[in-house]
């Protein structure tokens, strides 16, 4: 489908990395502290409970705890686990000098936190180079290590590297330039530039790696060159060779008595052991992982098309084989016999995306009519806060796992300034969440038969069954009201690239997989914006028109129900002379500073129009107690079915999503909307969509002080409008197509 060339991306801003906030976690910790040992500090990080406990050891000082933090969440929910920063990174100490960081201090760190939190036994989980101190605590402090697991072993074998694994190991590696950089000089002269580096030989096994490639790089920053050429002592002025001797030097420098050393150290380790590694590791060759397994005597799990950290970018393979290996390291439990069961009724489950009630609404109607095509169909819904809020006051069944979901409108919230959300970048940071919530996904349906699944913009079941196309067991409908993501006006090169390459990797999914039994979009083709996917992708209408099925839009209701405005408002308690003007900014907590400049408004609006009657709705995650009312200004917090009262008002204000602007124009209503700055989605598609129907007034909230937005309300309450008339049977239209896979 290409039809250009495809560019590398564009260089990082280093200064932009380092003055970057950490983004939402999925889990916070249940407690910290910190061990000290010689006057140096290590924090530790507590999750979860039960047994065994799990311990996320050190690894190499380019990385703090953060790097396990797509198994944080998925472990600690079945788990006690502990996390550790490294000494020379994180929120940990920096102590000077090679002899502060030999495998010999993180292993005696290790132990000092276990001692710290009440751990007799764990199950040790290392990373590369932490695989020293995990052998070492392993060998010789076996009371301590129930069992241990190696990813990415460092482990400097003395047999060489058997001519095939070689051979196949530099061709992998012929394709990246750059091992001279393992030097004193380069460290020391561009230290970002070796990060950055050693960050895309840990994952260049993987196109679309700039996430992990943009938080490496931010991590090593959090260390010096002076404590990285310490970690690696004499071999500091070593340059690597095009073979394996490089590191094997390294390996003997942690081990005096070499590899032999290490060899028999790993001999030593009698307690249950598994060896995790990608099969295309540029930074460890998979011939070791094999070797430590042998003299481990331990599991090798071999990740295809994974590299040094398939924790990272193979996670969900990587956490299903952990949990499988840490399960059987606790008592054997009794299954409730009755767990499985069920009633022979066909089962679906839904998933509804948080970003706003949207969502929740129209799958609401979609629901309905699937019952009605289907009237012994149970749906769960797997959702979370606040389409909680629409599914309970429908009476809809939503799953007891809800509860374990990571807070997406939470991250988005956190991500946005005033009337501020660069939508895409929200999106990219918020992988960790990803991650989280679709392993709750795994865990709901490996533990119950579901005979059908649907994602209403649920990014994370798309993204991650597209990556791991054997993890779909069940026939999928996908449903989604826009297609690609498009770059803002003032957005820099790089960032454009990033915007190509994510929806580049969205077609590569389709043309690999097709793992979408139903692709449905929430609209018409019409409605689709006349933009390419990238400068060497095909167009979005181009593409959506090959790729799904239009159900025309889905708005939620019955709009024959409001033919009668006049008892509509008299049902709602609006007198006839009052001239009412909703606000409302959605689900999220995103639309604030808008609420707040709408109503700062009210005083010299209702100058303009003394029957004015302003009636803002805060929405389940605003507080309306925030917001001080007076007459004629009402502020309420959730409304159920705000779509009614917005059939009945004389004019709303609202925020630039797609929901509330076209139960506005369904119901005929004048609008005016303030697109989120940097929100492609609402600045672009929704914006598109509305010029099609005609529909609504755009204002810019940087253009708009209160005054401003007070006489435009003077100017739209009440107008009598001409849009494009909405179809209605949007809801049957995506039930029909979806009851089809049942």
């Amino acid at each position: 489908m290409a039809i250009g060339t495809r560019t590398g991306p564009p260089p990082l801003d280093v200064a932009a990395l380092r003055a970057a906030p950490e983004p939402t976690r999925s889990r916070y910790p249940d407690s910290e502290g910190f061990v000290e040992r010689d006057g140096v500090r290590v924090l530790y990080e507590v999750y979860g409970e039960g047994e065994p406990t799990i311990v996320l050891l050190a690894t190499w000082v380019l990385a703090p705890a953060r790097v396990w933090k797509a198994q944080i969440h998925y472990l600690a929910r079945h788990f006690r686990v502990i996390a550790i920063d490294p000494r020379g990174n994180g929120r940990s100490d920096r102590p000077a000098g090679g002899g502060a960081y030999s495998r010999f201090e993180y292993a005696k760190d290790t132990v000092a936190v276990m001692d710290a939190t009440g751990t007799d036994r764990a199950i040790t989980v290392s990373l590369s180079a932490g695989t020293l101190w995990n052998l070492y605590l392993a060998a010789y402090q076996p009371e301590r290590v129930q069992a241990a697991v190696f990813v990415g072993p460092l482990f400097g074998v003395c047999e060489p590297m058997p001519g095939w694994a070689l051979a196949q190991f530099h061709q992998r590696r012929e394709h990246y330039e750059g091992w001279e950089r393992y030097n004193r000089h380069y460290i020391e002269q561009d230290f970002a530039g070796f990060c950055e580096w050693w960050m895309r030989m840990c994952v260049s096994e993987k196109p679309h790696s700039e996430r992990m490639v943009e938080e490496g790089l931010a991590w090593g920053l959090q260390t010096t060159p002076e404590i990285v050429l310490d970690t690696i002592g004499g071999g500091r002025e070593a340059a690597a060779s095009d073979d394996q001797g490089a590191w094997q030097r390294i390996a003997d420098l942690f081990y005096a008595g070499g590899a032999e050393a290490m060899k028999a150290l790993a001999e030593k380790v009698h307690c249950p052991a598994l060896v995790i590694e990608g099969e295309n590791d540029l930074i460890q060759p998979p011939h070791w992982a094999r070797a430590l397994a042998e003299a481990t005597g331990g599991e090798l799990v071999m990740i295809e098309g994974a590299g040094h950290l398939p924790n990272g970018r193979e996670p969900v393979a990587f956490n299903l084989a952990l949990r499988e290996f840490a399960e059987r390291q606790r008592p054997v439990r009794t299954r409730d016999p009755v767990a499985r069961r069920t009633d022979g009724r066909p089962r679906a489950l839904f998933v509804s995306s948080p970003i706003g009630l949207g969502h929740a609404q129209r799958d609401v109607a979609i629901a309905r009519q699937l019952r009605a095509l289907k009237p012994d169909l149970q749906i769960d819904w797997l959702a979370q806060h606040p389409v909680t809020r629409v599914l309970e006051a429908e009476g809809e069944t939503i799953h007891p796992a809800s509860a374990q979901l990571a807070s997406e409108s939470g991250h988005f919230e956190s991500e946005s300034a005033e009337h501020d959300l660069h939508c895409f970048q929200a999106m990219r940071r918020m992988d960790e969440l990803l991650i989280a919530n679709f392993m709750v996904f795994h865990d709901v349906v490996s533990e119950s038969r579901y005979d059908l699944w649907i994602g209403d913009e649920a990014w994370e079941l798309d993204y991650f069954l597209h990556e791991n196309p054997g993890e779909k067991r069940a026939p999928y409908a996908w449903l989604t009201d826009f297609v690609g993501v498009l770059p803002m006006p003032d957005d820099d090169e790089r960032a454009r690239w990033l915007a190509a390459d994510f929806n580049e990797q969205m077609v590569e999914h389709w043309e690999a997989h097709a793992l979408r039994d139903r692709a449905i979009f929430v609209g018409n083709a019409e409605d689709i914006i006349d933009e390419r996917l990238g400068p060497w992708l095909p167009t979005i209408r181009e593409w959506t028109e090959s790729h799904f099925d239009f159900s025309g839009y889905i708005s939620g209701f019955d709009q024959a129900l409001f033919a009668d405005r006049d008892a509509l408002r008299a049902q709602l308690g609006y007198a006839p002379e009052e001239k009412v003007c909703i606000v409302s900014v959605g689900g999220s907590g995103v639309g604030e500073s808008l609420i707040r400049r709408i109503t700062d408004s009210f005083d010299a609006a209702k100058r303009l129009v003394p029957e004015l009657r302003m009636i803002a709705v805060c929405g389940p995650r605003i507080d309306p107690n925030s917001f001080a009312a007076r007459d004629g200004l009402e502020v309420r917090g959730y409304v159920h079915n705000l779509y009614r009262d917005l059939a009945a008002c004389d004019l709303a204000v609202v925020q630039g999503g797609l929901t509330t602007a076209m139960e506005l124009t369904s119901n005929r209503r004048p609008f005016i909307y303030f697109p989120l700055e940097h929100h492609f989605e609402q600045r672009f598609h929704v914006a598109h969509r509305l010029d099609r129907y005609r529909a609504g007034r755009r204002m810019e909230y940087s253009h708009s002080p209160p005054e401003a937005i007070a006489e435009a309300i003077a100017q739209e309450i009440g107008r009598e409008v001409e849009y494009r008339p909405v179809e209605t049977d949007g809801a049957a239209n995506a039930a029909r197509r979806i009851a089809e896979l049942l």
